[in-house]
């Protein structure tokens, strides 16, 4: 097989397998296909093709709840705090940033699996929210600077914000579309996202979606909370990987 094809391989499968994951728990698009884009691109480049999947996977989770306007109202503080902090970060996944980058996102897997392995829950009041909410945002942006994953500290607390199901799934759709939306920005503004990368990057949506769809029909199958367990421990695998970096 020649090695020039085997990214093209990585990414079809990253994003199958992402779409899979996130068709049956609703989170992870983001966080399977960086991981596993990374071992074979640079984090930049693997965060230029996430953009279009990205963004029309967590519209469409966006658009299926019916707590928009209220979320959107409760939410505002913290999602302007993720614009914020992820165009503060603008340029920490390129250039000499990049081995930094790879080894930073190992780092944040890892702490996101072992969050999901131990079934940590947090609780925050809502007299809380004014203040903590812009912070989580704006720590949240800083890491989907550096990385191009989304999910924390953003997950965590909106988790603890003791939404129902139905406004959860939703409300992750509209962190995750901002965060996206910022990504863009922030990538364009640092000379990594062109014009010509929307291309690839929509070729990208197709298994994306086909993944969703699977996992939109397995989901009822097997146990949540096996699959559960076998995702957050392969992330955990996969991010002990990429955080080896650092030493080797």
């Amino acid at each position: 097989m020649p090695s020039e094809h085997l990214p093209l391989i990585v990414a079809t499968f990253a994003f199958l397998l992402a779409g899979l994951v996130k068709g049956v728990i609703g989170l992870g698009l983001p966080t399977v296909s960086m991981g596993l884009l990374s071992v074979v691109m640079p984090p930049a480049k693997a965060a230029s093709l996430l953009i279009v999947p990205s963004f029309v996977t967590n519209v469409w989770q966006l658009a299926a709840g019916p707590g928009f306007g209220r979320l959107a109202r409760r939410l505002w503080p913290m999602l302007a705090g993720v614009v914020v902090g992820t165009l503060a970060g603008t340029g920490l996944l390129t250039g000499s940033h990049a081995g930094q980058a790879a080894v930073a996102l190992g780092f944040l897997l890892m702490l996101y699996a072992v969050l999901g392995l131990t079934s940590v829950r947090f609780s925050v009041s809502p007299a809380a929210e004014w203040w903590l909410g812009p912070l989580i945002g704006a720590l949240t942006g800083l890491a989907t600077a550096a990385t191009g994953v989304f999910a924390i500290p953003a997950v965590p607390y909106l988790g603890a914000l003791n939404l129902d199901k139905e406004d959860m799934i939703q409300a992750l759709g509209l962190s995750f579309t901002v965060s996206t939306i910022a990504l863009a920005a922030a990538l364009a503004a640092g000379g990594a996202f062109a014009l010509g990368d929307v291309g690839l990057s929509t070729a990208a949506l197709a298994p994306a979606l086909l993944g969703m769809a699977a996992g939109g029909a397995l989901r009822g199958r097997f146990s949540e909370q096996t699959f559960r367990r076998v995702f957050f421990g392969g992330l955990l695998v996969l991010g002990a990987h990429l955080a080896s970096r650092a030493v080797l």
